[in-house]
């Protein structure tokens, strides 16, 4: 299975994994999935480190190698996917958020989530 991590639990998996549920560690260790990022959330890494953020303390650089070190694939924006913006839902505001939704929609990949109202958008989304 293709699962695109959300930018907390790619986080979390990247630096904190003990912040990590049993069944999220069980996903991301399981060698039959195959693990994305976006490069969305390297861009919501980016600009919330700037902010400031505690919670986004990584340099995107360093969080880009690491993940690619470790067989993770990168999942580019395409115009595909700003164009299908236009069609969702507005139940969040985020728009990180809302692209890795429209992502997820598009690829045809699972987006890994602890987000719930992320969990409310239709289509292939886990809450964990």
């Amino acid at each position: 299975m293709k699962l695109l991590l959300d930018t907390h639990v790619l986080l979390w998996a990247a630096g904190e994994p003990e912040r990590l549920s049993v069944e999220a560690r069980s996903l991301l260790e399981n060698p039959a999935n195959q693990l994305l990022f976006s490069a969305v959330s390297l861009w919501e890494v980016a600009i919330k480190n700037d902010l400031g953020r505690d919670d986004f303390k990584v340099d995107p650089r360093v969080l880009r190698r690491g993940l690619i070190d470790n067989d993770y694939a990168e999942v580019p924006v395409l115009g595909e996917h700003a164009l299908q913006i236009a069609a969702l839902p507005r139940i969040h505001r985020d728009p990180f958020d809302r692209m890795l939704v429209v992502q997820a929609q598009v690829e045809g990949v699972t987006l890994l989530t602890v987000d719930a109202r992320v969990a409310e958008y239709p289509g292939p989304i886990r809450l964990l």
